[in-house]
């Protein structure tokens, strides 16, 4: 868990951002959005390891249906804190040889945020140009993670793509973004 002190510095942060980028969540106002975290230790803590991981999550909807405040990694390329990770667990132990120190799918469940699908990628385009010198892990169906790939995004040429790789495979510039529901 978070200190007092690295509570209330991270609060300053989201704020910061909170109103720097009104364009991302309009009609939604900051006293709710901090009341709601303050009252939820656990989220605050994860907002905290998106953030410490060079994320800058930020909040960018809010569900109808349940109410839920959503946060996303809203960093303009891939978290740097977060890259150079093949996808999930079993991709990392199928490779004999230069290991990376992480995958994308056990971070995210570390940090209890959920790996972006190709859908949230696509909306959170809508608010920025993201990913446009790096690329981002999403979550990739059960069917294509069988027969060993896995999926990424990024933005180029004014279009957002999605591509196949396979899981085990990393690269300096590949991510993955994250998404937390408080």
């Amino acid at each position: 868990m978070l200190s007092p002190e690295q509570r209330e510095t991270l609060l300053e942060i989201l704020q910061t951002r909170f109103e720097k980028n009104r364009q991302r969540h309009p009609g939604i106002e900051w006293a709710n959005v901090k009341a709601r975290l303050e009252a939820d230790a656990g989220k605050l803590w994860s907002l905290g390891e998106m953030e410490r991981t060079g994320g800058e999550p930020d909040l960018i909807s809010c569900d109808s249906q349940t109410g839920e405040y959503i946060f996303c990694d809203c960093s303009a390329e891939s978290p740097k804190g977060r890259r150079s990770l093949c996808y999930d667990r079993e991709a990392l132990e199928s490779r004999k040889e230069n290991k990376p120190e992480n995958n994308a799918v056990d971070m995210a469940n570390f940090m209890d945020i959920e790996l972006l699908t190709e859908a949230q990628y696509r909306e959170l385009q809508q608010l920025g140009d993201f990913d446009t010198k790096t690329s981002s892990w999403v979550q990739t169906p059960a069917s294509i993670r069988k027969l060993g790939g896995a999926l990424f995004c990024d933005r180029r040429y004014d279009t957002v793509f999605v591509y196949h790789n396979g899981a085990e495979s990393y690269y300096a510039a590949r991510g993955f973004r994250g998404l937390l529901r408080v």
